[in-house]
């Protein structure tokens, strides 16, 4: 896709230094004039004003008292906190632990009716066994320099997968052939995570699909690891933060390269035949 998928979280920083930026005009306030009611540097005006710098909540408390909005610091502040929630780095998320993480999504997953999910690196998070989730949490501490409570973690996104089973839910995953073959883990938990696919994906509730590598003519190449949810909220997991993408326009640009990405897609019996197949290549 030729758009950045943290463009939503960027277009969201635009909007508050715009109201910013209007907010100095409109009080008649040069940018020298600002930085020197607030107490800092014309340059950091200037990043702010052109979204290079996201500003903090003393930031806006000051621009507003230096423009005479103090009224309106407040709701800037709240706007300001929910862009910058659209890009979130792991490394800040798993602060708490990655249990906690896990158990941050269950909620939000039990109020999502529709999930779309494609994955063209590992086993999607719904669908993990156990040891399987154990080896892909405890990699992700190590490579983000953080405790590592995978064991507690895995429980908990075993647990959080209930959801499959709960009545009111669709799920439509596709993943690349090529995640049937990736060693995450030892042999024993990878055997366990294709035999589950067999299982899950005969579930009612879930469609498996499962694109070839000896699809021709792709229509669309690889992308990156996204989820859909409803179609109101797009999440793109990058190796350093999750991006959130609110935006209509780009959710439905999502949903057009998942919808072609399904059409490449085999299921059922096809779809099993590949993960039969990568059961016995560990043999």
């Amino acid at each position: 896709m030729s758009n950045s998928p943290s463009s939503s979280a960027q277009a969201a920083r635009e909007r508050i230094a715009r109201r910013l930026r209007d907010l100095r005009a409109d009080a008649g306030v040069t940018g020298s004039e600002l930085a020197e009611r607030c107490g800092w540097t014309h340059p950091k005006t200037s990043r702010l004003e052109n979204a290079r710098t996201p500003p903090t909540p003393d930031d806006i408390r000051r621009w507003c008292a230096a423009c005479g909005a103090d009224d309106q610091a407040a709701d800037i502040i709240a706007e300001s906190r929910d862009a910058e929630s659209q890009y979130s780095e792991w490394r800040r998320k798993a602060r708490g632990g990655l249990k906690r993480l896990q158990d941050s999504y269950v909620e939000f997953y039990r109020s999502t009716e529709l999930f779309r999910i494609y994955s063209p690196t590992l086993v999607p998070g719904l669908l993990q066994t156990e040891g399987y989730a154990r080896a892909v949490l405890s990699a992700n501490a190590r490579l983000l320099g953080i405790p590592d409570d995978s064991d507690a973690a895995a429980a908990a996104r075993v647990e959080r997968s209930k959801v499959i089973h709960e009545p009111g839910h669709r799920f439509v995953i596709l993943i690349e052939e090529g995640v049937l073959r990736y060693q995450l883990g030892d042999a024993d938990a990878v055997a366990a995570q294709l035999g589950y696919l067999l299982t899950v994906g005969a579930l009612p509730s879930v469609s498996l699909g499962i694109i070839p590598d000896s699809t021709r003519e792709r229509g669309l190449w690889p992308q990156e690891l996204f989820h859909v949810y409803d179609d109101a909220l797009v999440s793109v997991e990058l190796l350093s933060a999750r991006v959130r993408v609110t935006q209509p326009s780009e959710i439905a640009l999502y949903l057009k390269a998942f919808e072609q990405l399904r059409g490449m897609a085999v299921y059922g019996g096809d779809a099993r035949a590949l993960i039969v197949k990568a059961i016995e290549a560990l043999r």
